[in-house]
């Protein structure tokens, strides 16, 4: 059973805005990437939400998604990780920033295609490492107890994990402005 997480949980303070409610395309950035997330057909749907809870609420569509609300956000994408861990019913959870719009279902096939029976597998495009991630529930308690915006990436560091080869570069994720206009000007 695979569970797919979408974390779109952050306070946007560089941005200093919601980030999940930007315009993109004909719904908003947080609603394309939980389209993309429901084209995956994941078994189980899980979307963490913090800052501006209602307002992503009142105008992103969850519907099929079970929604977790991280009140620790601050705290960084671990403290989502860990909030919704406690609903994650898979064996495999594949973890999707709501504010990269360039992942794609073919994105995560590959992923999951690529990463067989490993217990950590990452997608490596040619400029790096990137989302999104697979994680068998053998590392679920290391996950949880991570800290901060980069304890998936001290995990992965740990390894072993699997890289699965994703052609193209990383998908751009939106933290500021210049962010934003660069992730619209590439669709």
């Amino acid at each position: 059973m695979i569970t797919g997480l979408v974390l779109a949980a952050g306070g946007s303070r560089r941005l200093g805005r919601p980030k999940q409610l930007l315009p993109y395309g004909d719904t908003t950035l947080l609603g394309h990437v939980v389209a993309t997330a429901r084209a995956c057909a994941f078994d189980q749907l899980v979307v963490a939400i913090g800052g501006a809870a209602d307002e992503v609420r009142a105008a992103v569509d969850l519907r099929g998604a079970q929604v977790v609300v991280n009140e620790a956000y601050g705290d960084g994408c671990s403290s989502s990780i860990a909030a919704a861990l406690a609903v994650v019913e898979g064996d495999v959870l594949v973890l999707m920033l709501g504010d990269q719009p360039g992942v794609t279902a073919e994105t995560v096939g590959a992923l999951l295609a690529g990463r067989g029976d490993a217990a950590l597998a990452v997608c490596r495009y040619a400029d790096g490492r990137g989302h999104p991630i697979a994680f068998a529930q053998d590392v679920f308690g290391e996950l949880a107890n991570l800290h901060g915006d980069k304890g998936v990436w001290k995990l992965l560091d740990r390894g072993p994990v699997t890289e699965v080869p994703i052609a193209g570069r990383i998908p751009l994720d939106v933290d500021t402005e210049a962010d934003y206009a660069a992730v619209l000007s590439a669709r």
